[in-house]
């Protein structure tokens, strides 16, 4: 006999009603309507996957990086950075994922709608962690080039390896090296990233970091 998942939010409310896991599959509109900004949780196959809880390493990469590439991106004027929860919807995969990070260039901000991203990111950040390690290599890496995501960086804090992938005229990934342990987006015109900032505990001043990249 299946058993029914019962999902709560993270600030408790006595009055509220327990979220219950859809069984079976949905739409991609449905899975929109399911879920809500507290729940991580991405439409795999037809069906709603819920993501593991994210350790502490994981929140500290994803906010400091949002805050240094979302200021320098609003601060050049080239698009719009925007941090999970929320959806993309892969179409040649036929998927509905939810990365870590995301870009889109202003030139394609109509593929932005209220509550989810229709096709391709220019660039998706993923913040591995040993439960995530194999879909964010393996199945995300193929839907995010089948889509044409440009770039794609996959930073595992636990290994502090960093891997940067580029589409190359071929529609397929090519990994681009570091130059002295720095990268230089392609997407982001004018952005580096030196790795060895990732791995730092506690992770450096993001205002530093603006300051080398011109910013303020």
């Amino acid at each position: 006999m299946s058993q029914t998942r019962i999902i709560h939010k993270v600030e408790y409310d006595p009055e509220a009603e327990p979220k219950v896991l859809p069984e079976g599959e949905v739409t991609f509109e449905e899975y929109l309507a399911w879920a809500d900004e507290d729940i991580a949780a991405e439409w795999e196959n037809g069906r709603i996957v819920l993501m593991s809880p994210a350790a502490r390493i994981h929140q500290a990469l994803v906010g400091w990086l949002y805050t240094v590439l979302n200021i320098y991106v609003q601060h050049r004027g080239l698009g719009q950075v925007l941090i999970a929860p929320f959806a993309v919807r892969l179409h040649v995969s036929d998927q509905g994922r939810e990365p870590d990070l995301l870009f889109v260039r202003t030139e394609n901000l109509d593929r932005l709608k209220n509550t989810y991203l229709d096709g391709a990111a220019d660039l998706i950040i993923e913040i591995a962690s040993p439960e995530s390690m194999m879909r964010d290599r393996g199945l995300k890496y193929i839907e995010y080039e089948a889509e044409g995501v440009t770039e794609y960086w996959l930073i595992d804090p636990q290994r502090r390896s960093a891997e940067f992938h580029r589409l190359g005229e071929d529609g397929h990934y090519q990994p681009i090296l570091t130059q002295d342990h720095v990268y230089h987006s392609a997407v982001v015109p004018g952005f580096s990233l030196d790795v060895r900032r990732l791995w730092q505990d506690p992770l450096p001043s993001e205002l530093d970091v603006l300051r080398q990249l011109g910013v303020i």
